[in-house]
């Protein structure tokens, strides 16, 4: 059985002298990229190098904008004023809407990153500043968010189209959310394991928590990581299905 899904990929996150990811190779598997713009990865040539790389490929360009955070990867926590997420958010989108419209292409969707993007997807008010900031942009862009979560709930509110994401290599608890990164078993490898996932999200809206609990999950869009170590194999395999 063949599913049909966009299956996206966070891109672009290299930066100066450090190469993460394998960009071009991914980008041969996905339906369309989230680009990192400089604040917890990236920099402007490799934000630009990356948008003329999508353009090529025929994929969806989405900013991915995230905390300042390059130490951490933006994966780190950190106490922001709503005001400041609404600043940091349209600071990162309107540059790489820039890159885009310059290089004869068009933004079409937005997806927040790592720690920005969770705490988001539990505070209703945070994740509000990241929907106006966006739709105040362009009211057109799709918001990107965790499927069921608060960020999705105010992009609906806000007036924006949202995109309920899942992800092919993560595991999640029972409450619908991602098994934080500091324990065992957050990031799956083993592509069997992937594949039954995403199958499972995707023709049956649900998904095997790390507890072993069946709940029901949103699919609209898939993420498969770009810094997993076997993530060109996992695409590979995802898109034979998904495609």
């Amino acid at each position: 059985m063949t599913l049909r899904i966009d299956l996206n990929c966070d891109l672009g996150e290299s930066f100066g002298a450090y190469t993460i990811g394998q960009d071009e190779e991914m980008m041969k598997y996905v339906s369309s990229v989230n680009i990192a713009c400089g604040f917890h990865a990236g920099d402007p040539l490799v934000m630009m190098q990356t948008v003329k790389q999508a353009l090529k490929n025929g994929l969806k360009i989405g900013a991915h904008p995230g905390l300042p955070d390059l130490q951490g990867f933006g994966r780190r926590n950190i106490h922001i004023t709503h005001q400041e997420a609404y600043a940091l958010v349209q600071y990162q989108v309107g540059a790489l809407q820039a890159m885009v419209t310059a290089q004869g292409g068009k933004l079409t969707h937005v997806k927040p990153h790592g720690a920005l993007y969770n705490m988001a997807a539990k505070d209703f008010e945070l994740a509000l500043s990241i929907a106006k900031a966006v739709y105040d942009i362009d009211g057109s862009l799709v918001l990107f968010g965790l499927s069921g979560s608060e960020l999705t709930r105010a992009g609906t509110e806000t007036g924006l189209t949202v995109a309920h994401e899942v992800f092919a290599d993560r595991t999640y608890q029972s409450d619908g959310s991602l098994t934080s990164r500091s324990l065992p078993d957050a990031v799956l490898h083993d592509a069997d394991r992937v594949e039954e996932q995403v199958v499972r999200m995707v023709e049956h809206q649900q998904v095997q928590t790390i507890t072993g609990e069946i709940i029901s999950i949103q699919a609209d869009t898939v993420c498969l990581h770009g810094d997993n170590i076997e993530g060109i194999s996992l695409a590979k395999r995802l898109k034979e299905n998904l495609s």
